[in-house]
C-alpha cells in the first residue's frame, strides 16, 4: 500500500440477475388460458400447449408462447420452451387405457424437467377421487376411494406428479377441484345458447351435492400456493356451497327473465360427452375447503354458486353498455 493513500474499498459483488418468472401451461384450456392471461398482465412469461392450429393462433395473440401438442405422440423435447420453466401447471385429462399421457413418458419428463430451474407444479385433479361418501363431509385426509376409470386414473396420476421430481428445493401441489364454471361455460352460459344437457349431466341432476368452483378461484389459489415453498400438498378447490344442479339452473333462469335483455347468444349444439363413456355411480359427498382457507388463506371471490352466476350476469351487463356506447 501506498503511504498517504488509503486503499479503495472493495467493490460489492454483482448481484444475479432475477430469474423471470415462467409458467408453462400443459393444456391451455378454459383454466389454463384463464391463468396465463392473469400471469401476462403480471409480467410473467407464459408458455403452453394447445390441441390445434387455431388454438395456437388464439393464444399466440395473447402473447402465449404456444406449441400444438398430442400428449400421445408429440416429443416433449421439441417443446424449448418447457425446460426454461419455473412454474408449471397441469391440466390435461387422463386418457383411458393409458393414464396419464405425459407420466407416460415419465423418464423423458423427469430429464426435462429435472433442469434446476422449476421451482414449482400443480396437477389439477378431481373431488371424483374420493368415491361415494355417503353425503358425509370430507377433507384432503379422507379415504380415496375412486370407483369410476375415470377417477382412478386421475388418483395414479396424482401420486405420479407429485412424485415425479425428488427435489426438495420444488413445490408440488395437487388441487382437487371441483366443477369449474366461469364466464363462457356456466349454468347462464348453457341457458342463454339453448343447450340441451349431455347424457351425463342429466343422469348427474339427481345428486344431492355437487361441488363446484368458480375459475377465478381457482386462480386464487394458484397464486397463494406459490408462496408457500418446499411443500407437497393436496388441497380441495371448492365453494361453500354444495348446491344440487337443478337448484343452480334455477337460479339461472330467475337471473335470465330479469335481464332478458342481455341474451345476445345464438343457439348452439349440443354439449360434448366426456372421453370416458361410463356407468355414472352414486359419489354423494360434501367437500370441505378447509385447508384452502386456512393453509393458503385463500378468500374466496365466489363462495356461493349465487355470487358466481351474479358476476357473469354483471359482466354481460357491462359488455352491453360498451356496445351501446361504440354505435
Amino acid at each position: 500500500m501506498i503511504p498517504g493513500i488509503a486503499p479503495k474499498p472493495a467493490a460489492p459483488p454483482v448481484a444475479a440477475a432475477p430469474q423471470p418468472r415462467h409458467m408453462f401451461v400443459f393444456g391451455a384450456g378454459f383454466v389454463g388460458r384463464y391463468v396465463s392471461e392473469r400471469l401476462l398482465a403480471q409480467g410473467w412469461q407464459v408458455s403452453g400447449t394447445c390441441t390445434s392450429a387455431v388454438k395456437k393462433k388464439e393464444l399466440e395473440m395473447l402473447g402465449i408462447n404456444a406449441s400444438v401438442f398430442d400428449a400421445t405422440e408429440s416429443n416433449l423435447e421439441n417443446i424449448q420452451s418447457l425446460q426454461q420453466a419455473t412454474h408449471l401447471l397441469i391440466s390435461i385429462p387422463p386418457i383411458a387405457g393409458i393414464g396419464d399421457p405425459l407420466l407416460h413418458s415419465n423418464e423423458g419428463l423427469r430429464r426435462i424437467l429435472s433442469h434446476g430451474n422449476l421451482e414449482w407444479l400443480c396437477y389439477l385433479s378431481t373431488t371424483s377421487v374420493y368415491g361415494d361418501c355417503g353425503g358425509a363431509l370430507v377433507d384432503e385426509d379422507h379415504t380415496v376411494n375412486p370407483e369410476t376409470e375415470s377417477a382412478k386414473l386421475r388418483y395414479e396420476a396424482e401420486k405420479g406428479w407429485l412424485n415425479l421430481i425428488n427435489d426438495p428445493n420444488l413445490s408440488a401441489f395437487i388441487f382437487r377441484l371441483g366443477g369449474i364454471y366461469g364466464p363462457g361455460r356456466s349454468a347462464l352460459d348453457t341457458l342463454a345458447k339453448s343447450k340441451s344437457l349431455s347424457q351425463r349431466q342429466k343422469l348427474r341432476e339427481s345428486k344431492q351435492y355437487t361441488a363446484r368452483i368458480h375459475v377465478a378461484d381457482i386462480y386464487q389459489a394458484v397464486l397463494a400456493s406459490m408462496s408457500m415453498r418446499c411443500a407437497r400438498k393436496i388441497f380441495n378447490v371448492v365453494d361453500d356451497d354444495p348446491a344440487p344442479r337443478a337448484e343452480v339452473f334455477a337460479f339461472a333462469r330467475s337471473l335470465m327473465e330479469s335481464r332478458p335483455d342481455l341474451i345476445t347468444e345464438t343457439p348452439g349444439v349440443n354439449s360434448t360427452e366426456s372421453d370416458f363413456q361410463e356407468r355414472i355411480v352414486p359419489a354423494e359427498k360434501r367437500v370441505s375447503n378447509a385447508r384452502l382457507k386456512k393453509e393458503l388463506g385463500v378468500k374466496l371471490l365466489h363462495p356461493t354458486y349465487r355470487s358466481g352466476l351474479q358476476s357473469i350476469l354483471d359482466s354481460w351487463q357491462a359488455e352491453s353498455q360498451l356496445r351501446d356506447r361504440s354505435r
